[in-house]
């Protein structure tokens, strides 16, 4: 269950022919992201099982289902831009269209199940799991 604007990046990935182009549209992705402040990349913050850094923090705005922004950041770029993937995907969204929505299936329709290590792959998984364990938290809390 995609929303709209990852629907739409999963439609700017398929105009690519090869993965070079699509491994450039991804760090061009990360680049845009805003850089999170030195103060907020703290030991709390950082996301364990990733071989970069990465940061990811989340803003909880109460409701029925609660909205949950994320904010994140890394030092590599290629991490950067599956951030830019994971926040199109999730900030901003419902916890329960969070819990939803299928990370594997928006995986697999960029193409990047085929493209990454295993290392980074394990991270990106590391991400999704620290996203839906906020969202699953915030669900909790509202009810």
């Amino acid at each position: 269950m995609a929303n709209a604007a990852t629907e739409e990046l999963i439609e700017n990935f398929s105009l690519f022919d090869d993965w070079e182009e699509r491994y450039a549209y991804l760090i061009d992705l990360g680049r845009k992201l805003p850089d999170l402040p030195e103060a907020e990349r703290t030991p709390e913050s950082k996301v364990e099982g990733c071989m970069s850094q990465v940061w990811l923090l989340s803003e909880v705005e109460p409701g029925n289902p609660p909205v949950i922004r994320y904010r994140a950041d890394s030092d590599s770029q290629i991490v950067r831009g599956l951030i830019a993937v994971l926040m199109t995907a999730y900030s901003g969204e419902p916890a329960d269209r969070i819990i939803a929505t299928d990370i594997n299936d928006i995986f697999n329709r960029i193409g990047l199940d085929r493209h990454l290590s295993p290392n980074r792959r394990n991270g990106f998984y590391a991400m999704v799991q620290r996203i839906s364990d906020t969202a699953a938290r915030a669900m909790k809390a509202s009810s």
